[in-house]
């Protein structure tokens, strides 16, 4: 399995989490955000590479440094345009596209979600409150079709994805607010996000 997570310009990138970590600057909390997904994701049983596509020198380097391959974001195009252009460049493999803000991800609860998605048909898993997308996967030969954005729960279902249903309490933190860092903070956060937000650790990495 493949997995593509396309990360923003540091600058531009969750902009309502900006000031969740006093005295911390924004860019390096989203920057811990995705360096702990990384690190779970290349962890998960069943994956055999991570695809970043961001056109930020910095997240470039960091996440090179942990061993994802990173290309250049398509100009202009948007989250959906940057999974897809991913997905593309992994078209031999099955393919999974995946939030890059999962500070609390166990790698296991990832690597159970990807032997569900297993088969021939396309797949997604929601976030926590059941209206977004966390993870969604397509089988090698099938286009990903991502439809990101808000109520793309929906979206996908409506495009013909099947919703898997485990119960993956650090898969569907995904971190847009504030309140949603609390959380992503009861689970216990990767070592990235954990010392930025002088947090407790998450589960162990097998």
């Amino acid at each position: 399995m493949g997995v593509v997570l396309p990360v923003k310009r540091l600058t531009a990138a969750k902009s309502r989490l900006r000031g969740a970590v006093t005295g911390v600057p924004h860019e390096r909390l989203v920057l811990a955000l995705a360096q702990d997904t990384v690190t779970a994701v290349l962890a998960s049983a069943g994956v055999a590479e991570v695809l970043a596509v961001s056109d930020d020198p910095a997240v470039g380097r960091a996440l090179a440094a942990l061993g994802a391959r990173v290309v250049p974001d398509v100009p202009g195009g948007g989250l959906n345009a940057a999974f897809a252009y991913g997905a593309g460049l992994l078209a031999h493999r099955p393919v999974a596209a995946l939030a890059a803000d999962l500070p609390a991800l166990c790698p296991a609860d990832l690597s159970a979600a990807l032997r569900q998605a297993a088969g021939p048909h396309r797949h997604f898993v929601a976030d926590a409150p059941g209206t977004g997308t966390v993870l969604l996967t397509a089988p090698a030969g099938v286009r990903l079709d991502p439809r990101f954005g808000p109520g793309s729960a929906a979206a996908h279902r409506r495009s013909g994805a099947v919703p898997l249903a485990g119960d993956w309490p650090t898969l569907r933190r995904d971190v847009d607010t504030a309140a949603d860092l609390d959380a992503a903070v009861r689970l216990g956060l990767g070592p990235h996000s954990a010392g930025v937000a002088q947090a407790p650790t998450r589960c162990s990495s097998s």
